[in-house]
């Protein structure tokens, strides 16, 4: 059995630290409509699950240790933790992004949603991928996932080094790279769709310049851009998924 010392009580909240962080920002947990209540009790249920098995890298390393020192670890694992937690709410950001592009590109932009996370306003279509996203990530069980990324997070940063800012902006600007590929590949079908629709409706509109081409085709640009979102939601969703599945496997 683990003894209750004064430096148990600070290891437990420095583990604290890293997974609240995380928590706070990473995607599906930090959302605003979930009660700041519930993601606080969620951290520490996390934070005391996970503990027993974490405790030994803090031993030894606590005792007497200066108050300057424990702030200083404090902040550390604070970063650490949102620096984590970020990494993995930019798969969310690129898509909300990318999304808004689709939709502006098929002219379903102007009709408002609902905000699953965070608290700018989005379209309806947008609003609709994040939270298809959001909840995919609990169904495929990779909240776990993130949960065991986070105990081997203690292997790659040992406690109270944390993550200089050099190499934690190289990995935020890789991260991003990455993932905007990713989106770009998921977006390119409809990408190529508004390139042909509007240069189809472009040369209609010069061949018959007495009709408003533009608004009468503007329903069925609409139509096609939803029914290529029908075809192509599964497998856009899927490589969705398994991208963040292996950032969280990879670390």
């Amino acid at each position: 059995m683990t003894r209750l010392t004064p430096e148990t009580f600070l290891a437990v909240f420095l583990i604290f630290c890293r997974i609240g962080g995380c928590l706070m920002v990473v995607p599906g947990f930090s959302s605003a409509r979930i009660p700041a209540q519930v993601r606080l009790f969620l951290a520490l249920a996390v934070t005391f699950a996970l503990s027993p098995l974490l405790l030994s890298l803090f031993q030894g390393r606590l005792a007497d240790q200066a108050p300057a020192t424990t702030l200083g670890w404090i902040l550390t694992e604070s970063l650490t933790g949102l620096l984590i937690g970020l990494l993995g709410r930019i798969f969310l950001f690129v898509l909300e992004t990318v999304m808004t592009a689709v939709t502006m590109a098929v002219g379903f932009s102007a009709i408002p949603g609902t905000v699953v996370e965070g608290a700018e306003p989005q379209s309806a279509l947008v609003a609709l991928i994040a939270m298809a996203a959001t909840a995919l990530l609990f169904a495929a069980d990779l909240h776990w996932e993130l949960f065991r990324g986070l105990v081997d997070s203690y292997i790659r940063i040992p406690p109270g080094e944390g993550v200089g800012a050099q190499a934690a902006l190289v990995q935020i600007v890789d991260q991003a790279t990455a993932v905007f590929v990713l989106g770009l590949r998921i977006t390119s079908p409809f990408i190529v769709y508004a390139v042909v629709v509007n240069v189809a409706v472009g040369f209609a509109n010069k061949l018959t310049p007495t009709i408003p081409v533009y608004f009468v085709a503007t329903p069925f640009v609409i139509f096609g851009g939803l029914m290529l979102l029908y075809v192509l939601s599964s497998e856009f969703m899927m490589q969705f998924l398994g991208a963040y599945a292996q950032w969280l496997r990879r670390g």
